[in-house]
């Protein structure tokens, strides 16, 4: 990765975590931060026009003070700014044609009590060029230390998700747990402990042994990356979001197909981007 990091900033409790998050992480990385705002651009003569004037104010300074505090945390990292006209969500996806790594909150100064992920970060990450991390409000949450948590499926090698989740294991000198969850063939989850002990045994081994078929090639090339392979039956969503409790980054994948295009995410990455407890990185795969 060889270019900059780029968070989104909006001065809200959420973006300044994000701020915090990426520059952290542009100095785990040796990478510039760029710091975007958006502001959105009323019809010529509109009645929105002082609004306006004033949003595109604040946003300058909310810049201006976000920019100059990460510089004075963080004085190895090269930061910028750039304040440009549109939606939020537009910008950052424009923005992460050039980025190496997009950063945005869960939510920004819109949305209500008790929203979880808002929409800016939702269509984010649904559609971005480049991995997404989501960040959480909570400061709790964010624990660089932590291991680094991936979902793993049981399709084919997903280069681009492990690259990225054993690089940054890597850079963070953390375990990375590989998180693959499953369920018995025609069975029911609610109904899993009815099956024969040895049957669901049987069935595990295989998904055991498929897991670490999946991981060879990638501990062979990050030999000093310790893997913790957690095989669960469960929900792949539940899997995840449990992980998460315990991790300082989780990991997932997202198709990089018609489906982003139509600004959707899947299932599970939507319920592990409303429930988990850390930092999720959302990455784009073929």
């Amino acid at each position: 990765m060889s270019h900059p990091v780029v968070v989104g900033i909006d001065g809200s409790p959420e973006s300044r975590a994000a701020g915090e998050w990426a520059a952290q992480e542009a100095e785990l990385r040796g990478l510039p931060l760029r710091l975007v705002h958006a502001a959105e651009a009323p019809a010529p003569g509109s009645a929105d026009l002082p609004v306006a004037f004033l949003w595109r104010q604040g946003g300058e300074e909310a810049l201006r003070h976000t920019e100059a505090d990460l510089a004075a945390r963080h004085p190895r990292v090269t930061t910028s700014s750039v304040q440009v006209t549109g939606s939020a969500a537009a910008a950052l996806l424009s923005a992460s044609a050039a980025a190496g790594l997009l950063v945005v909150g869960a939510r920004g100064e819109g949305g209500f009590d008790g929203l979880a992920v808002g929409s800016t970060a939702l269509e984010v990450a649904s559609g971005a060029s480049c991995p997404v991390v989501v960040v959480p409000k909570d400061p709790s949450a964010v624990r660089p230390e932590a291991e680094v948590a991936v979902g793993v499926g049981g399709g084919p090698v997903e280069e681009s998700l492990l690259d990225f989740a054993f690089d940054a294991a890597r850079l963070r000198g953390a375990r990375l747990r590989a998180v693959h969850a499953w369920a018995l063939p025609g069975v029911p989850l609610s109904a899993a402990l009815l099956v024969p002990e040895e049957d669901r045994g049987a069935w595990e081994d295989q998904e055991v042994q498929r897991l670490s078929d999946v991981l060879r090639g990638f501990t062979d090339r990050c030999p000093e990356v310790p893997v913790l392979p957690d095989v669960v039956l469960l929900h792949p969503a539940q899997a995840l979001v449990h992980a998460s409790r315990r991790a300082g980054l989780l990991v997932l994948g997202r198709f990089s197909g018609p489906r982003a295009a139509e600004r959707r995410l899947g299932p599970v990455a939507h319920a592990v981007l409303h429930h988990a407890r850390c930092p999720v990185a959302v990455v784009p795969r073929a």
